[in-house]
């Protein structure tokens, strides 16, 4: 439906105008990404980055497209990876849709490489296998990302304790992402900030 798909892409440029207002670090926007003009409708609204993640798989020429029109500090590729479940790729990761449940047959590692090549400026690496685990970040995963791409890397998948962000780091993420753990009260930013700090890496 022509109308509702408006209507819900005015509500999503409603929501980041609202939070840009609000918030006072920089704000990534993803979902439903497709376009150059998607991308300079949400940098419009408030929005300092914006996330690709089908629309890149589907489309790899968008990754340039909009490097090529706001530079890429503004572009973060969202790779959802996984273990492979079929045929291996050479990596052993497979790049998935839909939330991890659908196999794209794609070396994970390879498309973070050719990404970044053809203009992605961040990766936020999300392991599909740990994500919900609370077991720990797939520092493998991490490391063989880290060891074929020079811009920063973003973990996600997995936190779980404080024990679990520094190994992370340490694997080669530049940043770590974590959700639940402070939606529901486990841990705190200033405690995961502190835990890091101990580990000798450096926080702001």
């Amino acid at each position: 439906d022509v109308t509702a798909s408006s209507q819900s892409r005015e509500t999503t440029y409603d929501v980041v105008r609202a939070t840009a207002e609000q918030v006072f670090i920089p704000l990534t926007v993803g979902g439903g990404v497709r376009t150059v003009d998607d991308v300079d409708r949400l940098l419009r609204a408030g929005a300092d980055k914006v996330g690709v993640n089908t629309a890149a798989i589907q489309r790899p020429e968008v990754v340039a497209e909009i490097a090529d029109r706001f530079g890429n500090q503004v572009l973060v590729l969202s790779v959802d990876a996984r273990r492979c479940l079929g045929e291996p790729t050479e990596s052993g990761f497979e790049v998935t849709t839909h939330g991890g449940r659908v196999g794209t047959g794609i070396d994970a590692v390879a498309w973070a490489a050719r990404a970044c090549e053809l203009g992605a400026g961040e990766i936020l690496l999300n392991s599909m296998d740990a994500d919900g685990t609370k077991a720990g970040f797939d520092t493998e995963l991490i490391a063989a990302v880290r060891a074929v791409v020079g811009v920063p890397v973003i973990a996600s998948g997995g936190a779980g304790a404080l024990e679990h962000f520094a190994p992370a780091v340490d694997a080669g993420g530049d940043a770590v992402l974590a959700a639940s753990v402070f939606h529901f009260g486990q841990l705190r930013i200033g405690e995961v900030k502190a835990s890091l700090a101990a580990a000798g890496h450096p926080v702001r």
